[in-house]
């Protein structure tokens, strides 16, 4: 993606993080020369290769999988966003509307997963979605469920050969600016807003 040198996030650990915190992801692939989207939640396993690996599953029925190995493939993870007004800065000239968001894009190889691989992958899935949980449910597979449920999905894993991050969060504005949209995005209703602002703050003179 396009990504000008204020916005771009190269800390590895964050971009870890951004992908875990917003683990429900769009992964793109090509079927027959045209974009094939598939929104899925991934279990990011940071101890695979240079990079880490994405791990998930989706049905069999979804023609995806079967030419996901064809090619490199794209993962992209969206945070929040919010609409920013020119009203918010302090010059009431050439001055623009805009959007402040955050997005991280992994790219790497696909392989899928045999059935027993397929049920650890989706053990930590489970569990690591139940964690916040007081009382967490466990998945337990009797040999029906193995039979019959496993039969109906394909697990993969996608290698990460590289990781860009952009998080556009007014870091081209003056200083004055910046607080002018933060302290206009706390004010707004909607939890959108509110959340930029909250990573506006957090990341405030960042690059």
């Amino acid at each position: 993606m396009y990504i000008p040198t204020s916005f771009n996030v190269t800390d590895q650990a964050t971009l870890h993080d951004f992908m875990r915190a917003n683990s429900f992801a769009t992964v793109i692939t090509a079927q027959n020369g045209k974009p094939f989207a598939s929104h899925l939640p991934l279990f990011f396993d940071s101890g695979r290769g240079s990079h880490g690996a994405l791990i998930g599953h989706t049905a069999r029925a979804n023609p995806q999988w079967q030419e996901m190995q064809a090619g490199e493939v794209l993962v992209t993870f969206n945070g929040p966003h919010a609409y920013v007004s020119p009203s918010w800065y302090e010059a009431k000239s050439m001055v623009v509307p805009t959007w402040n968001y955050m997005a991280v894009h992994a790219y790497g190889k696909a392989r899928i997963l045999s059935q027993e691989e397929l049920e650890q992958a989706l053990r930590k899935l489970v569990d690591s979605y139940e964690g916040a949980y007081e009382q967490p449910w466990r998945l337990e597979m009797t040999q029906e469920m193995r039979e019959k449920m496993l039969g109906a999905i394909v697990g993969f894993e996608i290698v990460l050969g590289s990781i860009e991050g952009k998080f556009k969060l007014s870091q081209n504005r003056s200083v004055a600016d910046r607080k002018r949209v933060m302290t206009q995005l706390a004010g707004q209703t909607d939890a959108q807003s509110l959340l930029v602002a909250e990573q506006m703050s957090k990341y405030s003179g960042e690059r």
